[in-house]
């Protein structure tokens, strides 16, 4: 069953109360709490420090999901491990889906590496132009491949922007009374998005002209927002690890590249992307953490994420 939009509201929906919200990953759950502001605080699935692709649930989180007004979540294709709940969950109970939301913004993970290369060269990306395109399915993801839509989508701060509105209308559907506090909430934090943006785009200016390799192929929204290029990355999938032989084609792009950093990457071992940046001579960067799983969950968690995504990579000089 696909996820599009589901907001099946019941009669008690049109009552002025704060819904009870559960979001999946920090990012969402940022977004979220900037929109609710004072009004309330979403619940956050994937506590501070955990990866979206070993979850296991509590039985007070599975409690969390099956008693909220409404779930907030990326999608199964990034956090599959939410489908069975939601299943279960009481007739009625709303739910917003937003990698399938109107006008996001979505690339495939085979479609990544062109896309990152043509942003180097200057072609920019048109998001109102692509936002009305009918994208390809999503189901159908397999770690081992990494085909199909890649769920990093929060990594564009586009995406956040429209979200924000989104979030604004869910919880306005529910909370008519405070339809106004909501959309006004919404438009401070697309303001400090634009903010944490501009700063994304100053610190890494210097850095188009240098490729980088990260550990696995979660970049491609942000590399080409901001224009820059991927010269690899060490695992094909989420969960995936990498193979002799992708490992050597990798070695060798390296020893033919100019020079360029390696980043390991939070919840993930950094022996193996250390080792590569031994044996090719590259450049060792701190680790890069695309789910902001190390940084303090709320409202302001997601524009940090994007500025210090952005002062990593910007702060490894090969």
């Amino acid at each position: 069953m696909r996820y599009i939009i589901s907001l099946l509201l019941t009669s008690t929906a049109a009552m002025a109360e704060v819904p009870t919200v559960v979001t999946d990953i920090p990012p969402v759950h940022s977004l979220t709490a900037a929109v609710m502001g004072n009004l309330g605080a979403p619940v956050l699935l994937l506590d501070r420090g955990a990866s979206p692709h070993d979850f296991q649930f509590r039985p007070s989180q599975m409690r969390d999901v099956q008693g909220a007004d409404l779930v907030i979540w990326m999608g199964p294709e990034l956090t599959p491990w939410l489908e069975k709940p939601l299943a279960a969950r009481a007739e009625g109970a709303a739910l917003l889906g937003l990698l399938d939301a109107p006008g996001t913004f979505l690339t495939e993970f085979c479609q990544a590496m062109e896309a990152t290369e043509e942003a180097a060269q200057d072609h920019g990306h048109d998001h109102a132009a692509e936002a009305g395109e009918d994208h390809a399915d999503h189901s159908g993801h397999d770690d081992h491949d990494h085909s199909g839509v890649d769920p990093h989508a929060w990594l564009d701060p586009a995406n956040g922007k429209l979200w924000l509105g989104l979030i604004a209308n869910a919880l306005s559907a529910q909370d008519p009374g405070n339809a106004a506090t909501y959309a006004a909430n919404a438009a401070r934090a697309a303001t400090a998005i634009d903010v944490a943006e501009a700063k994304a785009t100053a610190l890494l200016a210097p850095t188009k002209a240098r490729p980088f390799v990260a550990f696995h192929d979660a970049y491609g929204y942000f590399t080409e927002h901001f224009g820059l290029s991927v010269a690899g990355t060490v695992s094909l999938g989420d969960a995936a690890s990498p193979g002799a032989r992708h490992l050597a084609e990798l070695r060798e792009t390296l020893a033919n590249a100019p020079p360029t950093c390696v980043f390991p990457e939070a919840q993930h071992d950094p022996a193996l992307i250390a080792q590569l940046a031994a044996d090719t001579g590259t450049t060792l960067g701190q680790s890069l953490d695309p789910v902001g799983s190390t940084l303090e969950p709320g409202p302001d968690l997601y524009p940090a994420l994007i500025v210090t995504l952005a002062k990593t990579i910007a702060a490894c000089t090969p």
